[in-house]
């Protein structure tokens, strides 16, 4: 069994890049694909991250610094970066840095400028994502000092991905965008959605007075609301 075992991660992580992390907790060490190729002619000899880092948008541009070197963040619509020497990468303390927990939202940031300018003002903003899934983004959320604010989907399951996996790390500093018209998107929301994580996540709760506030909306609704839903296709 232990082998059957063993060759399934295989499987899996040699066809999926997200998985190539499954049961390993050292993020900062290993050995680069092409070295194994070299020296034994197969790149998949070890399971090992091919690809570190994490994306990145902005619709304005920002200066940031890596690997020591002056880097504009301005990526045009239709495309964005990706960052994969995290460890030198160097952004200027006003920026806000926003994490997008679904990738359409993280691809059309434009068509909901109008959402994050009335959350969070003219504040300059970098938009992360969180995948593929990996230690990378939380750990470089921890080496520097900017405010962060988590963008989810408005349901049980967005919150604890929020608080066990962003504010837990990183305390006051983090908060969740909560739309001032979240009660009327949550009354046109999906019953199912909550139906289906209320057995796992009903006991949810928090300290931070908005975001308890948004939990105690969720079920009172008893429905969820995607954040795709504030994508705005005409703007």
């Amino acid at each position: 069994m232990a082998n059957r075992s063993h060759l399934v991660k295989n499987f899996l992580q040699t066809h999926y890049e997200e998985l190539r992390t499954l049961g390993d907790n050292d993020f900062d060490s290993y050995t680069a694909r092409s070295e194994q190729a070299i020296e034994t002619g197969n790149s998949k000899l070890v399971m090992v991250r091919s690809c570190p880092g994490f994306p990145v948008n902005s619709y304005e541009p920002i200066t940031c610094l890596l690997s020591g070197k002056d880097f504009v963040i301005n990526p045009p619509e239709g495309c964005f970066l990706f960052i994969d020497n995290w460890q030198q990468f160097i952004i200027p303390e006003d920026v806000v840095v926003v994490g997008i927990e679904n990738m359409e939202s993280f691809r059309m940031i434009r068509h909901q400028r109008k959402l994050f300018e009335s959350v969070l003002g003219d504040m300059p903003l970098l938009f992360v994502s969180r995948y593929p899934q990996s230690k990378d983004l939380r750990k470089w959320l921890q080496g520097i000092t900017n405010r962060y604010v988590h963008f989810g989907d408005f349901d049980l399951a967005g919150i604890h991905i929020f608080l066990t996996e962003f504010h837990h790390y990183l305390g006051n500093r983090s908060s969740y965008l909560i739309p001032s018209d979240i009660k009327y998107r949550l009354t046109k929301g999906s019953p199912s959605r909550y139906n289906e994580q209320y057995g796992t996540y009903h006991k949810i709760h928090c300290d931070i007075s908005e975001l308890q506030y948004l939990i105690d909306l969720i079920n009172e609704y008893h429905r969820g609301y995607d954040q795709e839903g504030y994508i705005d296709a005409f703007a």
